[in-house]
């Protein structure tokens, strides 16, 4: 249950750091720009990047 914990850290802050690299994107900043949010990919990422890593602290914490 350990390995599956320290997946999940790992994935989770791989999967925010891409959302935080795709945000720097032209066509993101370019809809940032327009509607002053970011992309619905963005935040998708950002969101699983986050659950995956809250998950995965709490499994590892739980043992």
């Amino acid at each position: 249950m350990k390995i599956i914990s320290i997946a999940l850290i790992v994935i989770g802050i791989g999967l925010a750091i891409w959302g935080y690299q795709l945000s720097g994107s032209i066509g993101s900043q370019l809809t940032q720009a327009v509607t002053g949010a970011d992309t619905d990919k963005v935040m998708t990422f950002y969101i699983s990047g986050a659950i995956s890593f809250f998950v995965g602290i709490y499994l590892y914490t739980k043992n």
